[in-house]
Formats: C-alpha cells, structure tokens, sequence
C-alpha cells in the first residue's frame, strides 16, 4: 500500500499493489476500520480522515473487509467488485505519529532534542540547526513560541539520528538521512506557557496563553506597553516592541484576566493579574504583537554604523557572523535589518587572528526571516570574516532586488520618497552609480499613496559625475507635497555583459562587481536555459536561445554565481557569491534571441526623382528610378537582405544577398504600385541557429499626391536647370516660405 501526491507520508490518495501493478482504491468500498489499517501498516497515528478525489486508472476492483485490528491491509477480508459506483477514489490522511521529544529538562518543552525512527529513540546530532528549525518542534510538541538552541557535547560518542541539511524542518519525518557516531547532541527551549502565532518571524504574531492544556487569545483590553516588554523578554526577543488589536473569532473565549506587569518580570505568568474574570472582550480584538531584536545585529569595524563586519549577539554573546555562500541577496536584509540604505558590497576578508563565530544559514536569511532566527547552533573557530557595505543615506524599496524600486532618502534617521518633478536623468545616474548597479534604464513616476506625507523637500540638481547623491546641490526651495501624487521609481541596469562575440547578446557571462569586470561561473552546476533567459531579459536581448558551460575557458579571476537564485531574482548582481574560490576554467556562455543589430534602410545617395519632402517618409516621382538599400552594422559575416514592401495593391518581397553587410534594391519607371511601406529584414545562420532582425519602416509617397496644402505641388524653374517641389507651405504665406525654402541656393526672393 501507499499514499500518493499528499502533503506528507501520511497523506493521499490510496494505492494498492496488486500482480505487479498499482491501482486506486473506490471510496464507496473503503470504510473507517480499513483506513485504520492502513495508518497502522504506514506507522503513521490514528483518528484517520477519509475523503474522495477524482481516482486515476486502474481502480481496484476489490472491496476490503476490514475488522480494524489486522495489522496489514491484505491480511482483511475482501470480496470482487465489478465496477466503482460512486466513481471516486480514497483520499486518506492520518495523523503523524509522535516521532519527536524534549528529554531531560524541567519540563516537556525543554530538553534535548530526540526522535523516533524505525521503532527506536535517538538523540538528534547537532547539524546546523537554527532557531527558525527548533520552532517547528516546538509546535510540534504543542509548547509554546521557541526561546533558544544550543549544542552539547556528551560525554561519550553514541548513535544519532542526522536530518538533510537541506530539508524542510516543518516535515521532519522526511529529513531523515542516516545514523551517524557523534558526541554533540541539540538542546531547544521551548516556551510553557505563551506564543506568538501567525507573524511574519518568530517575534511577531497574535499572542496566545496556555492554561489547563488550552491555548487561548489575549484581550486588547487587558494589556499595556510593560505586558509586552515583559512576553518579548521572556521570548529572547528583545525589548523594543509593538502592540496592536486585530479582530479575532476566537477572543470571545480567551484568556480571561488582565495582566499587571510592572515591566521588569522575566516571565508573563510571574505577573500580577486582576483577578477578575470575563466573559467576552469588548473590543473583540485580540493583541497582535512584535517584538524587535534589532539590537542584536551590528556592523563593526567600517567607517559608519552601516558597514563593517557583521556581527550578532546570540546566547548574550557577540561574535562574529559566517556563512559559507552570501550575495547581495541576503546582504539587503541585513541592511534594511539595520535601516541603512541599499547594499554595496557583501566581501569576505581574511582576518589575522582567529575569532569564534556563529554560522548563519543563506537559504533562512533569503526566505525573509529575521537574522537571529536564522544563526545556528554551530560554533567555530574563523580565520575569514565577512564585511558588509550599505548606503546610508540612500535606497531603492518595495522590490526584491537592490538595483530596483521606490527612491527614498534618509534624513533626520527617517526615510522619505523623492517627488517625480524634482528628479531627473542625471540625478539617476548618480544613484545608480552611488548604489554599484551601472547606468540608469528606467526612470518613471510610481504611485505611492503616503507621498505627501514623507517627500523630499528639495529639488536634486546633480550635474551626473557626483559620488553620490547628497553630494548633488539642492534647489534651497521647500515643498510639502507631490503634485502628480508620484514618487520617483527607478531600474539600473546592473553591471552586466555578453563577451567574446560581434554582438552584445550573445558570448560569455561577465559581471562588474566592487569595480572589477570578472567572468562568471556557476557556483551549483545547475545553469540551464531558465538562468540563460534572466541574463537575456535583463541585457534587453529577448529570450535565450541556447547555453552551455565551457570548460574550454582559460583560468581566470572569477565571480561565483548561484543559479536557483538568478532565476527567482530581477537583478543578477544579487545572486553573486563574493566568497569562495577564486579561479576557474569553467565559464558560461548565453545566446540571445535578438543578437542582430537593427538593420537600416535608406534610399540610395544615387536616387533620382526622390525627395525628403515628409518627415515620416520621402516623395518619388512617378516615372524616375530609385534605389534603396538595406545595411547592417558589421557582425557576423554572408547572411541575405529581404526587402518587403506593403502597397495599396500588394504585398512583395526581393531578396538579395548580403556584400559588405548591405544590398541594393533598384527600382525603375517608378508607377502607382511603388508608394507604400519598405521594411529590411535581415537573415543569418550562426550558432546552429537562424536569427533575424527588422529595420523601421520607409515609406514612399507619390510627390503629386502629398499635402495638398495652398501652392502644394508647385514647381518652378531656375537658373542652372534645378527642379524644385515645394509642398507643405505653412500658414506664414508662400513668399516667406519661399524664401527659406531657396536660402540653400543662395538666391533671395523679395
């Protein structure tokens, strides 16, 4: 038996194998003492649900007989079935059985960390855990919000269980990877008695209390500012905290005394209550809280609060913070963590004395925890630091990507938005060169309802070359509000380009990082064409044609990148590792799809009977030769012209081969069929590929029939033999048009 496409191991439709073949269950022949059976032979616990879903085929053609005490499916009587009635097939879940446990401390929420596997109990090797992992066993085991991890060291090696360190800690019976002999062991500390539940980290959430093995919500009405300070100390989240009231269907039955803290307990339930009891909550909200540790997390060493190397204080320690991969990803969370501006640059330096360290975990910090959450356990002994740069003045918000988003600017320790009219081109191109992120792409207004609230007050009047951009002058004019409502939104365009080839959109990776053009190679082994296509969309060369990695490349200097993150990320500069090895042979070419210049399509200098006589297109006389001719800039070498022409009549096309990456197209005895829209198309085999590109459209008008304007059309001769057509004569009269039209003959007309 099995279950398949459910959440976890004890979850989904239900299969049984039968003469070498896996077939559905019909849910009108399966009943609760057969599910029983089969949560038993899984090792999955009781109080099974059995639900329908729509079966796949085969559909066992069996009804089982179950008593509910068989140890095995097969083992219940059966009897043949022709057909499934109801047309549905079983969808089983049974409950996980309880396969995890705190041993050893003052209560069931504190203890060291054990689980239950293949029948038999063991102790959990310390591997990388973090607060973010333990919170997950403390929900598990119904305890309250997670306090703290920590590894010891037994006194004897021993068997221990080992968890993936690359699992999903909330399914923690498929993390299993193999027993292993170790002495450290894992210690969590679990709140007894309150949580926070629903918040975006572990130090925010709704806030529950635990009483006679029930939790419950807090009523709004009953608690204060020193409530709070007390449940964030108690939680080893800090002091600094928030509170507010969120309608809640629950509160009714809340919990039903107000507290009294004074503000200096060391645990909620140390604190007085009222005594008094109610009923419901008045205001029907309960207290949503969050807690902040912000003054755990600490740049040191650089020549500002927002640079140096990071550091954290993690079991009333501070030391410093390692990891063994970081880009400007997880660099932008540590910066907004510390409400400085964008980040600059994540570098690791050797040091020259060794210096204990927490190790940090990537992947926790990119999913949008907190830092502390998401430290682990693990302690070392580090030669190699990691020093992080962040502006202090300026950031670009409300994106994932640091090259991208919402301008604001920082004064007074707060951040206000930039008015669209005060900020121009070249004030872009001094944030983005401020921020690292190349030259400026885009620069348009974005709504932003709290402008008027928080907007610059002073127009930027940057002159491009500055270092930064409150080094540009300010207009000394004041506003208050934005007129159009619109903030300044701004893309850069990252330091990002295709080597090696004629054409920008194809050759290899490089990158500019802290100044320096490297190659780029795949930290991961995982680059395919999906990576391939963000290199592409963000040069603006199209989709990705083809790529590959070649280990024909000279060693060279080289930038790391990390390939699942260039495919979730807008900005590739993010996803590069500043640390790690720094010479490969290994590099990575990408194809784009527009990879052509734009060819360029003009009438031959040798035309006859054509003039520029519409600024969207040009007049040629019926009865003249004309010539156009199709060229390319120099790229890649052959290719063919094909030159399409839309007609009132008609649609043709010529095609002519590519000499000096151009050809030309002869037209005489110029007729009614000619006036219409050109357009070059021009055509390529390189790469294994056939790549095109389209020029803009010319179009063609007969000159009699153009602009029929007062004097339009008139021609008159001059000395020396000239043909001039006049057309389009302004309201300013004939005779001063005249004048300027013949100035470039030097003849003046009175």
């Amino acid at each position: 038996v099995r279950l398949v496409n459910g959440t976890n191991l004890c979850s989904g439709r239900l299969e049984v194998k039968s003469n070498q073949s896996w077939f559905s269950v019909c849910e009108a022949d399966f009943d609760l003492q057969d599910s029983e059976v089969i949560c038993r032979e899984l090792g999955c616990g009781g109080s099974p649900v059995i639900q329908a879903t729509q079966y796949e085929a085969p559909v066992l053609t069996k009804e089982f007989r179950c008593g509910g005490h068989e140890s095995t499916l097969l083992d219940c009587g059966s009897s043949d079935k022709d057909i499934c009635s109801s047309g549905k097939a079983v969808q089983l879940t049974c409950s996980e059985p309880a396969d995890v446990r705190l041993v050893g401390g003052a209560s069931q929420c504190t203890g060291t960390l054990e689980m239950k596997q293949w029948g038999e109990w063991k102790p959990v090797v310390e591997d990388y855990w973090s607060l973010r992992s333990a919170g997950y066993v403390c929900g598990q085991l119904d305890c309250g919000s997670v306090i703290s991890t920590r590894r010891r060291e037994d006194t004897s090696p021993r068997h221990m269980w080992q968890l993936k360190s690359d699992c999903d800690e909330s399914l923690l019976t498929k993390c299993f990877r193999r027993p292993v002999h170790s002495s450290f062991i894992l210690e969590i500390t679990c709140s007894d008695s309150i949580r926070l539940m629903n918040g975006t980290d572990l130090c925010s959430g709704r806030l529950e209390v635990k009483s006679n093995q029930s939790w419950s919500s807090v009523c709004e009405d009953d608690f204060d500012l020193q409530d709070a300070k007390v449940v964030c100390r108690e939680l080893g989240c800090g002091e600094r905290s928030v509170f507010r009231g969120e309608l809640h269907g629950e509160v009714e039955t809340g919990w039903m005394n107000m507290f009294n803290c004074e503000g200096h307990e060391s645990a909620l339930l140390d604190c007085g209550r009222s005594g008094s009891t109610r009923n419901t909550c008045s205001t029907g909200k309960a207290v949503v809280l969050a807690c902040s540790d912000r003054n755990d997390v600490r740049l040191v060493g650089g020549a500002s609060d927002c640079a140096g190397r990071l550091e954290m204080k993690h079991q009333e320690e501070w030391k410093v913070v390692i990891s063994d991969s970081w880009s400007l990803k997880e660099t932008a969370i540590i910066c907004r963590w510390l409400d400085c501006g964008s980040p600059v640059s994540a570098v690791k330096r050797e040091d020259s004395s060794e210096r204990p360290a927490w190790y940090i975990k990537y992947s926790c910090v990119q999913s949008q925890s907190t830092v502390r959450e998401c430290v682990t356990t693990r302690n070392y002994t580090y030669y190699d630091i990691l020093e992080i740069t962040c502006l202090e003045s300026v950031r670009l918000v409300d994106q994932s990507v640091s090259c991208s988003g919402r301008l604001e600017v920082k004064s007074n320790l707060s951040w206000s938005s930039v008015c669209e009219d005060d900020f121009d081109w070249q004030d872009a191109e001094v944030v983005c060169r401020e921020l690292g992120c190349g030259a400026p792409s885009v620069l348009q207004g974005v709504l932003y309802g709290k402008v008027e609230a928080a907007v610059w007050t002073e127009e930027f009047q940057c002159e491009g070359n500055e270092s930064a951009l409150l080094d540009c002058e300010g207009s000394g004019s004041v506003r208050k509000t934005c007129s159009p409502n619109k903030a300044v939104g701004l893309t850069c365009s990252g330091d990002t380009r295709l080597v090696g080839e004629p054409s920008r959109c194809a050759g290899f990776l490089e990158m500019k990082n802290r100044g320096e053009w490297r190659p780029v190679t795949d930290s991961d082994s995982a680059w395919d064409q999906k990576s391939a296509a963000a290199v592409c969309a963000q040069l603006v060369c199209g989709s990705a044609v083809s790529t590959r990695r070649s280990d024909d490349f000279p060693y060279r200097v080289v930038w790391w990148i990390k390939s699942p993150c260039v495919q979730s990320a807008s900005s590739l500069q993010e996803c590069l590792r500043e640390i790690g090895i720094d010479e490969c042979h290994t590099g990575l070419e990408v194809i784009c799809s527009d990879l052509l210049a734009q060819p360029v399509i003009s009438l031959s200098p040798s035309t006859d009977g054509v003039s520029q006589g519409k600024q969207q297109g040009s007049q040629v006389l019926l009865g003249s030769n004309f010539t156009i001719r199709c060229s390319v800039q120099p790229q890649y070498e052959g290719g063919t012209f094909q030159l399409v022409f839309n007609t009132s009549a008609t649609v043709q096309n010529y095609t002519l081969p590519a000499v000096n990456h151009s050809a030309h197209f002869l037209f005489s005895a110029a007729d009614h069929t000619h006036p219409g829209e050109y357009r070059c198309l021009y055509h390529v085999y390189v790469f294994s590929q056939n790549f095109s590109s389209e020029s803009r459209p010319l179009y063609l008008y007969e000159a009699e029939d153009v602009d029929r304007q007062p004097w339009s059309g008139f021609g008159c001769e001059l000395s020396g033999g000239f043909g001039l057509f006049l057309s389009g004569f302004s309201n300013a009269g004939p005779v001063d048009w005249l004048r300027r039209v013949v100035t470039g003959f030097g003849v003046w007309f009175g």
